[in-house]
């Protein structure tokens, strides 16, 4: 058997950005991304041996994913990543049940209880769960990954690498994983003191990320998060007072909608608007019979405003000259794009859902007109950005921005509309898990992948315990949005700048709760 055996170069330094999200972690707000992932389990079962086999097999593709943080004395400089010496699979990948036949009230339920939880600092910052015990012969497999972990170039989500797009992949055994001595105490002073002399600057910048002040570390990550920030003129404004922006505890709630990408293709051909702006139209009809819902006043003006995490690239580079073959488990095809970020305020103030498709049109034409946009047929082909890995990044961005610009998170990474598989077990669902940031009581993620398009809410469980109800609406409000567009109206254009398929299933039937929030306005 193959020996995976390395030099030992100077252990890797966290940059700033990185080592912040470690700082701004608390108990209420880990910093860790994660996932939903459903499947058919093949004809031999997909059990837990199979997972850890086959993860076992694809990690050496992720070498950081055996590492952990060490924390250099002093704080003379940023930790550094080193091999974990005492690594244990097992520890990493782990098995829970459902009382059979399971629910998916129930799967819901548990995702949400363990990507409450921080991650074990002692150890590599990562877990996935597999959970069986679900009806129709079903498996779900929960991943949570911290931010620090993935930035998308040295680092990919580990989801990424177990999927392949076929039932059966031959690999040979993996090789023989020998982790580097760590360093001495000794070693990580005289290399930060190393570091000091090449890049004066080293010791405020540690300095100033740990100090215990959150606000000064929070002003710190927003300069760092680095890209372009994009925002029309109503942006420069503060954000609208929304009950979405509280103090948010520990406790979680994760809701989910299926629908179908042929209805958002469908709003997207007849009014000449991109998918992403249907995605977001939805979720502002949703917000709008939300708050209805709650008796929250709601005017003709009312917004919501959204970030988004964009993936631009070089405008004077087009998009033929980039690769068109899709990347290796490891994402080494191609250059990764850069991840930017874009305000949307959404209008949930206008009742009609043609002219609210206008206006959040209107408010994402700039960033489609300023030539730094990738079109989604591209973006699932650039090598190491594979949709969890794009989410990841993109809550990273998220998260490095001030808390006051914006009411709610919003990731939309388009994925493959081909079948995917791991270990033989067919992918059917796939749900990604924004974490919360300090008052900010959900975050939303939107998956598309095999003719579906998932949303997934995570939300306060507190502040917003009708998650299920809100969830709901986006469904109602794209049905609402498809039925606008069939009806035969006429399309409203966007203004100028100076369905059919498997329906929906709610996780919990809401009933008239569209009804209730005209009842509401009324």
């Amino acid at each position: 058997m193959a020996v995976s055996q390395r030099p030992a170069p100077h252990p890797e330094r966290l940059n700033a950005l990185d080592v912040s999200f470690l700082y701004l972690e608390g108990r209420s707000t880990p910093m860790h991304v994660g996932s939903l992932a459903v499947f058919d389990s093949p004809a031999q079962d997909f059990d837990y041996e199979r997972l850890v086999r086959l993860v076992e097999r694809r990690i050496e593709l992720v070498p950081r994913y055996r590492q952990k943080v060490r924390w250099v004395p002093g704080h003379l400089a940023n930790p550094v990543w080193i091999d974990d010496p005492d690594f244990d699979l097992t520890y990493h990948v782990r098995r829970s049940g459902l009382p059979r036949p399971g629910t998916e009230a129930q799967l819901r339920e548990f995702c949400a209880r363990i990507l409450s939880r921080p991650l074990d600092r002692g150890r590599p910052l990562w877990e996935m769960y597999l959970i069986d015990g679900l009806g129709d012969g079903q498996v779900a497999i929960a991943t949570k990954t911290h931010y620090a972990l993935v930035d998308g170039i040295k680092a990919i989500d580990i989801a990424q690498v177990i999927l392949d797009d076929a039932p059966d992949s031959f690999e040979p055994p993996p090789p023989v994983w020998l982790p580097r001595p760590a360093p001495s105490n000794v070693e990580l002073t005289v290399g930060a003191l190393r570091d000091l002399v090449t890049r004066p600057t080293a010791l405020l910048d540690a300095l100033r990320l740990g100090a215990r002040d959150a606000r000064a570390t929070a002003g710190t990550v927003a300069s760092l998060a680095g890209g372009v920030l994009s925002a029309a003129r109503s942006t420069l404004r503060p954000p609208p007072a929304s009950p979405l922006n509280v103090r948010v505890g520990e406790h979680r709630r994760l809701a989910v909608a299926r629908t179908t990408l042929a209805d958002h293709r469908l709003v997207h051909q007849a009014q000449r608007v991109s998918v992403n702006d249907v995605v977001l139209c939805a979720l502002a009809g949703a917000f709008r019979s939300w708050l209805l819902f709650r008796g929250e006043p709601v005017h003709p003006t009312t917004t919501i405003r959204a970030m988004l995490p964009v993936v631009v690239r070089d405008p004077d580079v087009p998009d033929t000259d980039r690769p068109d073959q899709p990347p290796d488990r490891a994402g080494r095809v191609g250059s990764a794009p850069d991840v930017s970020a874009i305000l949307v305020d959404l209008p949930v103030g206008e009742s009609n859902p043609l002219v609210r498709l206008a206006q959040v049109g209107f408010a994402t034409r700039p960033h489609a007109a300023s030539g730094r946009s990738v079109r989604a047929e591209v973006l699932v082909t650039l090598g190491g950005f594979a949709p969890p890995t794009l989410h990841a990044v993109g809550a990273r961005v998220a998260s490095g921005l001030a808390r006051r610009l914006y009411n709610v998170v919003v990731t939309n990474v388009p994925g493959p509309q081909r079948p995917m598989y791991a270990a033989g077990a067919r992918l059917r669902e796939i749900y990604p898990i924004v974490p919360l940031t300090e008052s900010h009581a959900v975050a939303v993620g939107v998956s598309s992948y095999d003719g579906s398009v998932f949303y997934a809410l995570n939300a306060d469980g507190d502040a917003v315990p009708d998650a299920d109800v809100l969830v709901s609406m986006i469904e109602e409000a794209l049905a609402e949005l498809v039925e606008a567009v069939l009806s035969g109206s006429a399309r409203v254009r966007t203004p100028r700048s100076g369905g059919s398929g498997r329906s929906g299933r709610s996780p919990r039937s809401t009933g008239s709760a569209r009804s209730a929030a005209r009842r509401a306005s009324n």
